[in-house]
């Protein structure tokens, strides 16, 4: 790679942390470098030079927008770590499962299969009926995987972890290996892009919880420890924090009080 072209990189680089809180460190620049291939090639660039360039001009909102598609990671499935998610069953949802009303966001949701599947958890263990009590926003800063997300149809590979039986009810074939979500559950779920880098959040009502998962560990410390102050603040006394089994936050110095593995809850 030329001088140019690395300036180029590490100007991209800098850019994706400061504006989106994502972390390519030396081991990841490989990575980065193949994904910024993507976006030269669909705006016909010649290198990163003039992508890092190209980002801070007047009405670069597109190549922005590509840039940090390219980067974030959107690869997910239906029912992924389903150890946390019947902790967060058992554990969260019988501190608020009775209430007329309750809302959950599905923070970094990529193409929707964790808000579809959550819907789907509640409406099992409750009844279908719960899902006219449900709000669910799912939010990523990719708008073209919020777009998949809204159109609600997935490959079947997305669900090699799923029990066939739910696939049956809550899915209808559509096209070739793939299904479209039901509509009760599309209409339990919400989708709309946001940067979490972009504190504090615009919401005026709390969330029971939150689940933010296998993203925190693409920023850095300050932009994780930022992020979970973040998160403790829209949720309201007494609710939850879900984040992977492979993220931890107790080393961040935060207010929420770790319950289990991947389970953590705001002081009541």
């Amino acid at each position: 790679m030329s001088a140019v072209d690395q300036a180029g990189f590490e100007q991209v680089r800098d850019w994706l942390s400061q504006r989106c809180g994502f972390n390519f460190p030396p081991h990841k620049s490989d990575l980065l470098r193949q994904r910024m291939g993507r976006v030269l090639r669909r705006f016909g660039m010649a290198d990163l030079n003039q992508l890092a360039r190209e980002l801070t001009m007047v009405g670069a909102r597109e190549v922005q927008l590509a840039v940090m598609h390219a980067a974030s990671i959107n690869h997910t499935y239906f029912f992924r770590e389903p150890e946390v998610l019947e902790r967060f069953m058992e554990t969260a949802l019988p501190s608020f499962q009775d209430r007329p009303e309750f809302r959950i966001w599905s923070a970094a949701c990529s193409t929707g299969e964790e808000a579809y599947t959550i819907a789907i958890l509640l409406a099992e263990r409750l009844s279908p009926q719960v899902l006219k009590r449900v709000s669910i926003l799912g939010s990523d800063i990719s708008a073209p995987v919020v777009e998949r997300a809204e159109l609600g149809v997935f490959p079947s590979r997305q669900f090699a972890q799923t029990d066939p039986d739910l696939v049956q009810r809550w899915f209808k074939p559509t096209g070739i290996n793939q299904y479209r979500v039901n509509p009760e559950l599309r209409d339990v779920c919400t989708f709309r892009r946001m940067n979490l880098k972009a504190t504090p959040y615009p919401f005026t009502k709390p969330f029971q919880a939150v689940f933010c998962r296998n993203i925190l560990y693409y920023f850095d410390r300050s932009d994780q420890a930022a992020t979970v102050r973040a998160l403790y603040d829209v949720v309201e006394p007494g609710g939850w924090l879900v984040t992977s089994v492979t993220e931890s936050i107790r080393h961040l110095g935060s207010m929420w009080e770790p319950v289990a593995t991947g389970l953590y809850r705001r002081a009541s």
